[in-house]
């Protein structure tokens, strides 16, 4: 089975933390230049310090908020000046929790923005160097509320659907170069977003964490949470030669929580 990335790079979005941290590990362990994308700067060189470099890589960091697209589209640009990017994964936080009937309409603008714009303006720039190497891979973070909607995550659980249609046409039309786009759909992952909802859960129904946390485990039939390493572990395989003909679908990686097909 073919997975090294050598000779690939890589732009990973929300690179200095969580899931995006992660892939960037493992998409450099496979060998691939690696530039990290996020707005704290500590925080990419911080990360930027763990990635392998023992395939003689070189890799670099972006600082960017994807709430100035036109900023961000600068920065991107200068940086397919020095080479293609092969691989693309975005990956960006969720919007706030919360039921949609109180959400207001600038919520969705924003979390649209930033999920859905964003990814179609970065998708747009790498397009070209893709499709001259012959090679490429777009690979979204999005969350397995793409097949049931999550509760209390009524913007997340549209702006998701909405980037999965995204994705869906955009592997209908660039497959011939050989490119693909596929999701990724993590379940629980011990991530501070997952922190943060178990929080407002405790808070919200006055439990203590440590039991609202069992809740949530006992939805998983593996019974525990993801590690960030897990998602990233399929976010590589979708990057890598062997996945080649893996194209246009939705990719739990829930331990079982999903219940549908």
């Amino acid at each position: 089975m073919n997975l090294s990335l050598s000779g690939k790079n890589a732009l990973v979005g929300g690179g200095s933390a969580g899931i995006g941290r992660a892939v960037a590990l493992e998409l450099a362990a496979l060998g691939a230049n690696v530039t990290l994308l996020a707005r704290t700067e500590s925080s990419l060189q911080e990360a930027l310090a763990l990635l392998d470099t023992s395939h003689g890589q070189r890799h670099h960091y972006l600082v960017a908020d994807l709430t100035d697209s036109d900023a961000l589209l600068e920065k991107v640009r200068a940086l397919l000046t020095r080479h293609p990017v092969h691989i693309l994964v975005n990956n960006t936080g969720g919007p706030p929790a919360g039921p949609i009937v109180e959400a207001a309409g600038e919520a969705f603008l924003r979390a649209y923005h930033n999920h859905l714009i964003c990814n179609q303006l970065l998708a747009q720039a790498v397009l070209p160097g893709m499709k001259g190497a012959g090679f490429g891979r777009i690979i979204n973070i999005i969350s397995t509320s793409v097949k049931e909607p999550l509760d209390n995550l009524g913007v997340s659980n549209s702006t998701r659907w909405a980037v999965a249609g995204w994705a869906k046409t955009w592997a209908n039309e660039v497959g011939q170069f050989g490119i693909t786009v596929n999701n990724v759909l993590p379940g629980y992952t011990r991530t501070g977003r997952l922190e943060e909802i178990i929080g407002k859960r405790a808070a919200a129904t006055g439990s203590a964490r440590e039991i609202v946390e069992e809740q949530f485990k006992n939805h998983v039939p593996a019974r525990r949470f993801a590690e960030p390493s897990e998602i990233a572990a399929a976010a590589a395989f979708l990057a890598s030669p062997a996945a080649a003909y893996i194209n246009g679908i939705n990719l739990p990686v829930d331990g079982g929580r999903t219940r549908s097909l």
